[in-house]
């Protein structure tokens, strides 16, 4: 009886939708479609999925406008199975290749942008992008060179590629995408199913921690406060205003997308585009203006969600992170260790998880559900 694995094979579309996604974000909802991929899950998988989604909804209930916040958290809980849910349906990291062509068009579309509306002036500025706020087009470019690490074959395209990524990665000027970028590659050495060094691990974790004492108690760690000044500026009156709006509802929190007007640090700043639009003086549209607050955030994933969902949603939220990163590192996948690793990382200073996105946080997802979908063996045939 034969048990080698061989790839379920995809329609000849997925790739092209995958490689346009980073252009036009909202075709990541074609996953709705892939939801029935987590009945094939393990039981401990559906077990912990099942925790994180009613978690979600049931912390709803206990927010200052729970009829609001169930309908809320259901969309949201719901889009983010979906991710999962794809991401089980791709299994493979592989067949996530396609998504670095889209990115490569958003580098350029951003250097282009960048120079031909602000000059060599707008790049010694940072480099921006129209829709892909500064740290995201950051994010995004680390995400491409772990694409071009990582990719087994190819050719002489990645060192033009790589290229791109690195000069994007710098220009942008984001230091929480650096954070990422070494846990990543670091976690990604450390996993690898070859010869598995977790204790390479550590210097990453001490760094990370050390940014985030230092941030948040205030010590006086000048070096650290030096190399994270621009992610840590501002970002501890963002935290205080995020846990004294969870205090207001501390079970449930204040509701999904509902955080924003408790972090009046800033939302006193009224309605902003990304900083490369606002330096091109193009206002925020009076129709988006009453919606401005859904998309702040607290600079921190689970102080984020503790704002939103309380303790009985981001116990919920702990779980699937706690259990995806513990699958991931099973597993040994590079690109998916280094997703899920590096993000996890880059949540102490921002909030790389959180749904609807430019496609990162969306692809944070998707790998939880790759690395969920490798406890299970795939088809294969028996002879």
């Amino acid at each position: 009886m034969s048990s080698a694995i061989r790839p379920t094979p995809r329609p000849r579309w997925v790739p092209w939708l995958l490689a346009a996604i980073p252009i036009f974000p909202p075709l990541y909802l074609a996953a709705l479609g892939a939801l029935g991929q987590l009945r094939t899950l393990p039981l401990t998988a559906r077990r912990v999925l099942f925790f994180f989604a009613a978690t979600q909804v049931i912390a709803a209930l206990f927010t200052p406008q729970p009829l609001l916040s169930v309908g809320l958290a259901a969309a949201r809980t719901l889009l983010i199975l979906a991710m999962i849910a794809a991401g089980v349906y791709l299994r493979d990291s592989r067949h996530l290749r396609p998504l670095l062509w889209g990115q490569l068009l958003i580098f350029v579309t951003a250097w282009l942008y960048t120079l031909g509306t602000q000059g060599v002036a707008g790049v010694q500025e940072r480099l921006g992008h129209p829709y892909y706020y500064v740290v995201s087009l950051g994010l995004v470019a680390v995400v491409a060179l772990w694409f071009v690490l990582y990719w087994r074959g190819g050719g002489w395209w990645r060192w033009p590629a790589g290229a791109l990524a690195v000069v994007t990665l710098l220009a942008a000027g984001s230091r929480g995408p650096v954070i990422a970028l070494l846990t990543g590659t670091l976690a990604a050495l450390a996993f690898q199913q070859e010869r598995r060094r977790p204790w390479v691990l550590l210097p990453a974790a001490g760094i990370v921690l050390l940014a985030a004492a230092s941030a948040s108690l205030q010590l006086p760690v000048k070096p650290v406060e030096r190399l994270l000044n621009d992610q840590t500026s501002g970002r501890e009156f963002i935290w205080r205003d995020a846990i004294s709006g969870w205090q207001t509802s501390p079970l449930g929190g204040v509701g999904a997308y509902q955080g924003g007007p408790y972090l009046t640090y800033l939302y006193k700043d009224g309605c902003q585009l990304t900083p490369t639009l606002a330096r091109n003086e193009i206002s925020c549209p009076a129709s988006l203006t009453r919606w401005s607050s859904v998309w702040l955030i607290a600079h921190n994933a689970w102080l984020h969600w503790l704002l939103e969902t309380g303790v009985t949603g981001t116990s919920g939220l702990i779980a699937v992170m706690g259990y995806a990163l513990w699958r991931a590192a099973r597993q040994g996948d590079p690109l998916t260790v280094a997703v899920l690793y590096g993000f996890t990382a880059m949540n102490v200073v921002d909030v790389v998880v959180a749904l609807p996105s430019p496609h990162f946080a969306e692809l944070w997802w998707v790998c939880v559900g790759s690395s969920a979908a490798s406890a299970v063996p795939a088809r294969s045939d028996h002879g």
